[in-house]
């Protein structure tokens, strides 16, 4: 009998796996907060850090997660809402509101706590920590996600949300162009092609996201293929091929090439979208891992300011190179957010789902009659 192609509901697996590996690649290559004075690490020597041995590749590239996540939401965009968005089983308002539930509630409290924060800790040091542009100007495009949407990076408040504000674009322009446009995955390689050679926060966004919509598209295309078997097979090789011969010969800068992560990452993500045989716990706890990477990358920046406030008030040295300082930090953001998400996120996606949504078919009950 031949194996069935993972169904629209079911749980991406593999993809969730790679989206907390990303979200931890970032909150490691942010440990280097701790060094900074204004906005610049001082005194920080990545070789030199708690565990550099086992977590070299993210303190060295860990900013580069940043593009996996935009291309893993390419891939599930495109395989939850390609069709539904396409033939207007989804509208407009209902695609908002999935995407407001999911990531207003969540930004908008840690905004508020930063803005709380940055005040405090300029009192105390003379300057804001890290990000330095925590004024009214820049608050108001971030109340409304809207911060990085220009050519440059805003570098205020929480900091971390400038990835998710550029992400919020592209949504607007994914949904609008399979509304209007055409589902033909022809659309992504001509977005891909475009995004190319300008070197903008968005086109970089765009690419990936589209990269990972081919992705999709592929694993699709395969479900019922007699070929299925070997083109899965192809792709592993290759997925596995490349890492083994950039450590073979050393090629250390082309890991994190903007092009190679282009090409490579839609290639893992294929692979890593195909069934997996995992026991019950273990499809829970990958699926806690995959749905507290939200939480985690947006709760680390004040998490660290929380602290850097509590060593300036102290008037002591934040003990960054310190081994136990280091797993006090990245366990208690964890912890933090698996609990935000279970008590925090989850309820507030499914109170605003209820409200809004169940508002909107009132309102079409009452026209209709």
């Amino acid at each position: 009998m031949r194996q069935s192609a993972t169904s629209p509901t079911e749980k991406l697996l593999g993809l969730e796996a790679l989206r907390f590996v990303a979200a931890f690649a970032v909150l490691i290559w942010h440990y280097q907060h701790f060094s900074y004075i204004a906005d610049k690490p001082a005194d920080f020597v990545p070789s030199e850090m708690p565990f550099y041995g086992l977590f070299a590749p993210f303190f060295e590239a860990g900013e580069y997660g940043v593009w996996v996540f935009w291309c893993i939401s390419g891939f599930i965009f495109f395989w939850k809402y390609r069709e539904p968005i396409s033939d207007r089983s989804i509208g407009g308002w209902t695609f908002f509101v999935f995407r407001l539930s999911r990531l207003y509630p969540l930004h908008f409290v840690t905004l508020m706590t930063v803005a709380l924060l940055q005040p405090i800790y300029q009192h105390l040091n003379g300057y804001f920590f890290v990000y330095q542009n925590n004024d009214v100007q820049h608050l108001v495009p971030q109340l409304f996600m809207a911060s990085d949407w220009g050519l440059h990076r805003s570098n205020s408040f929480n900091g971390p949300i400038w990835s998710i504000s550029v992400e919020v674009l592209v949504y607007a322009i994914f949904f609008l162009s399979l509304r209007f446009v055409t589902r033909s995955p022809l659309l992504n390689i001509v977005v891909l092609l475009g995004c190319m050679n300008i070197d903008m926060q968005v086109c970089s966004c765009l690419a990936f996201f589209y990269a990972g919509g081919l992705a999709a598209i592929g694993r699709r295309a395969i479900a019922q293929s007699r070929f299925r078997i070997s083109i899965e097979v192809a792709a592993w090789d290759v997925a596995a091929t490349l890492p083994v011969a950039i450590w073979l010969f050393g090629l250390k800068a082309v890991i994190v090439s903007w092009i190679f992560l282009l090409g490579y990452t839609p290639v893992l993500l294929f692979c890593l979208s195909g069934p997996l045989a995992l026991s019950a716990p273990t499809q829970r706890f990958v699926q806690a891992a995959g749905n507290m990477t939200y939480s985690s990358y947006l709760l680390h920046f004040p998490l660290q300011l929380m602290i850097a406030v509590g060593y300036s008030i102290a008037r002591a040295p934040i003990p960054f190179h310190d081994d136990w300082f280091f797993v006090a930090f990245v366990g208690t953001t964890l912890v933090a957010s698996y609990l935000t998400y279970r008590y925090f996120e989850a309820p507030a996606q499914a109170a605003i789902r209820r409200t809004l949504l169940s508002r909107q078919h009132h309102l079409a009950r009452q026209a209709s009659g």
